[in-house]
């Protein structure tokens, strides 16, 4: 039986189903053990130090008490920790992105999913890197500087050269104002040798979801196709760190398995990428089962309630305090608003799931990975976003000025967002007023602008921010960043 290991490379001892039982176990006995509680919560909230603030976090094991906590009061402080936790190291700040599906082509069996190998009614898709273009000049002229492309798993339709291609393409496109300035890919686990072309193309962040750390639940889940390998899977994240990717992100798909089994082998991974690599992941993702083609989410009997969905946001972001959060359009406008509230700091918008979906003005459906709840524009989300107090932020300048890995973590720690990402947020927001924005969001973020300006604490930084923000405004200069 293998043993639990953190800095093991081997899947079964990093994510140790004995441990995690173990886990659960130990959760279920002190739930409602106050004198605990109060001690784990302690820990996780934000000190203050003579540079900045700094959080602890929690092990899977103090997490997951947290998560099994049935106390309102407890509940309460959890909620308010991670607010405060939120606001102290990534501000009201919210990053937005869409996601490009570039094929539907796949040969896995994934059970939830309907890009699967079985499924004969939907049509099959794959972008030619003209239709790429036309769907990047889509994507830009609605506002969009950051994309996470998506593709199924095909080594014939989707192989990594085809993959490289794109990306190069999307760099390429300088459509007006517009200009993609990070890619993120999404696509399925491969080789080392692989993960080095992409990070030569300059990618964002590597995301690779588990679905379900269950090994067992795992291949049965997917019963056919290569990515039936768990351990293979599981172990990606490594060989793109051995790659050279220092940003990756996590994610499992809520409602395959029991979720609080799914929440404890979430950070037990994160906390295998930080003994093994120093660095933990650089997102976390935390999608729910969605009704698509042929899927039928109530077949997937582990589905959570949007007040469970709130709790394990919460309890992921006390326990990963530096780690950024992603909630997509498969959640509805409300939900979404809560869980900002809790801990996300990346919202996707005006997202269209479809493989060229930019291009059309109806909305298909046809070739849709699953149905979007959030089908506003992304000038609503925008408008949205800033009526409830957050700022939209379009920035990529950490990547660009190689602040990723353990670099991005070391400036989130050290309590200079406000003087770099803080500025960064605001100057790229003004990008997408003048260049996009429908009048009255316009009015709304110029005013938000002015209010967060004041925000600064450097006043050179401020000063600066404020004549790049005038630039903006008066000519076409664009891309300033700190």
């Amino acid at each position: 039986m293998p043993k639990y290991d953190p800095k093991s490379l081997k899947a079964e001892e990093f994510i140790n189903h004995e441990e995690i039982l173990a886990t659960l176990k130990y959760a279920d006995a002190h739930k409602n053990d106050a004198a605990l509680i109060d001690e784990i919560l302690e820990k996780a909230r934000p000190q203050k130090t003579a540079t900045g603030c700094v959080c602890r976090g929690l092990t899977h094991r103090e997490a997951s008490v947290l998560l099994a906590c049935e106390l309102p009061d407890k509940i309460k402080k959890m909620y308010d920790i991670a607010e405060e936790i939120k606001l102290a190291f990534y501000g009201n700040r919210i990053v937005i992105f869409a996601p490009l599906y570039l094929s539907n082509y796949c040969v896995n069996g994934c059970l939830y999913c309907p890009y699967h190998l079985k499924n004969k009614t939907i049509p099959r898709k794959k972008l030619t890197q003209e239709e790429v273009r036309a769907e990047v000049i889509a994507l830009q002229d609605m506002g969009h500087k950051r994309l996470a492309i998506e593709a199924g798993e095909d080594p014939v339709n989707n192989p990594i050269e085809y993959i490289l291609e794109c990306i190069k393409t999307i760099y390429s496109v300088h459509h007006k104002n517009g200009d993609i300035r990070r890619v993120n890919v999404n696509i399925a686990a491969t080789t080392v040798e692989n993960y080095r072309k992409l990070k030569e193309a300059g990618i964002g962040t590597y995301i690779l979801f588990q679905e379900t750390y269950h090994k067992e639940s795992y291949e049965r889940l997917h019963p056919t196709g290569p990515k039936h390998n768990y351990a293979y899977h599981t172990e990606a994240m490594d060989r793109a760190m051995e790659g050279g990717i220092d940003d990756v992100g996590l994610g499992v798909l809520f409602g395959l398995e029991l979720y609080r089994y799914e929440f404890a082998g979430l950070l037990m991974h994160a906390e295998h990428l930080e003994a093994v690599h120093g660095v933990g992941p650089h997102t976390i993702s935390v999608p729910r089962v969605k009704r698509a083609d042929d899927i039928d989410p109530d077949e997937f009997d582990n589905g959570i309630s949007d007040e469970i969905f709130e709790k394990l946001t919460a309890c992921i972001r006390i326990a990963v305090p530096y780690t950024g959060m992603i909630v997509s359009t498969r959640e509805t406008e409300q939900v979404r608003r809560e869980m900002l509230r809790l801990g996300i700091s990346q919202v996707s918008g005006g997202s269209r799931t479809s493989v060229g979906g930019y291009t059309t003005e109806e909305r298909p459906h046809d070739t849709e990975q699953f149905d979007v709840s959030d089908q506003r524009s992304l000038d609503e989300v925008v408008r949205w976003l800033m009526e409830n107090g957050h700022i939209p932020s379009f920035c990529t300048a950490c990547y660009r000025e190689g602040r990723t890995g353990d670099r991005f973590m070391s400036l989130c720690k050290s309590g200079q967002i406000l003087n770099c990402c803080h500025p960064n947020a605001l100057m790229t927001l003004a990008e997408y007023l003048v260049d996009y924005a429908e009048p009255e969001t316009k009015k709304i973020g110029f005013k938000m602008i002015e209010e967060e300006l004041a925000k600064i604490p450097n006043e050179k930084v401020r000063t600066i921010a404020r004549e790049n923000i005038e630039a903006i405004k008066s000519s076409n200069r664009r891309d300033f960043r700190f």
